[in-house]
């Protein structure tokens, strides 16, 4: 089934030096993007971390540090980047937990705020986690019946991602899917704000999922001392919470929330911050 698009979804892969999303960087993106009319553009390139890649994370992907001295640095790649992904939703496989927060965390340290407020981003392993728990490798092979070559190599994974979506939306047509509340519904349609909706993970309220969403649709924290608590509820009690993480080693777009949040408190006059 062809994806019924209004705008360009970008499917796209990571290759890093390591899965921390504060200490870690980007030595390899791939992008598919998929145009409304069916053209394709694709875009590849190898980038220089600035750091040593340990060689466990070379015998995984099988980027070397030779392989990337002469490549451009993220800084310098991030203009043409944010270029090539102007107005389009975005897609990969684990993307919204890992692909995702990196690429905002690179980014933001280049001083570029690369908004997500209206783009849907969809997780196709996020569907077939839901659907049918299973690897990239095994998903390829179980939705497009053919064996996939070259895994961790992002331009290969991003290719193949965009097929195994392709595939789940002929496979789960009209199939039916009951959540933890017990709502039955037939959520894999071939419309992007559905396939948003379905494979996005909406309790959490930062990318990387240290605040969360409660049933109230309040947001709470996720780890720690004060894991399960409100977070303006903590800033409002031990208001020194919230300077410990600006000053702590958490990922940016993590500290973009909480700020939004202390703004929040502070400008409706529930409380007294003191920074």
């Amino acid at each position: 089934m062809k994806l019924n698009l209004t705008r360009p979804l970008a499917f796209f892969d990571l290759e890093t030096t390591g899965v921390n999303v504060v200490a870690d960087r980007i030595v390899e993106i791939a992008i598919y993007k998929v145009n409304p009319d069916g053209t394709t553009e694709s875009f590849s390139k190898l980038i220089n971390p600035g750091r040593p890649i340990p060689p466990e994370t070379t015998a995984i992907h099988g980027i070397r540090n030779e392989d990337v001295a002469d490549a451009p640095t993220f800084a310098q790649l991030a203009p043409t980047l944010e270029k090539f992904l102007a107005n389009c939703d975005l897609a990969g496989y684990n993307s919204n937990k890992f692909d995702v927060p990196m690429l905002i965390e690179e980014f933001l340290r280049c001083g570029i705020n690369f908004d997500l407020k209206k783009r849907r981003l969809i997780d196709v392993q996020n569907i077939f986690h839901k659907m049918e728990p299973r690897t990239l490798k095994a998903a390829y092979k179980f939705y497009c019946g053919q064996e996939l070559v070259d895994a961790h190599e992002a331009e290969a994974d991003t290719r193949a991602t965009f097929e195994i979506l392709e595939a789940q939306l002929d496979y789960y047509k009209d199939a039916e899917y009951t959540d933890r509340d017990g709502k039955t519904s037939q959520p894999i349609q071939n419309d992007v704000d559905a396939l948003y909706q379905f494979s996005y993970n909406h309790q959490h309220a930062d990318l990387v999922g240290h605040i969360g969403i409660n049933r109230q649709g309040n947001e709470i924290f996720n780890f720690g001392k004060n894991k399960g608590r409100e977070v303006e509820e903590v800033f409002k009690k031990e208001p020194q919470y919230y300077n410990w993480m600006m000053n702590a080693d958490f990922p940016l777009s993590t500290k973009n929330v909480i700020t939004a949040i202390y703004m929040r408190g502070k400008s409706q006059g529930q409380f007294i911050f003191k920074s």
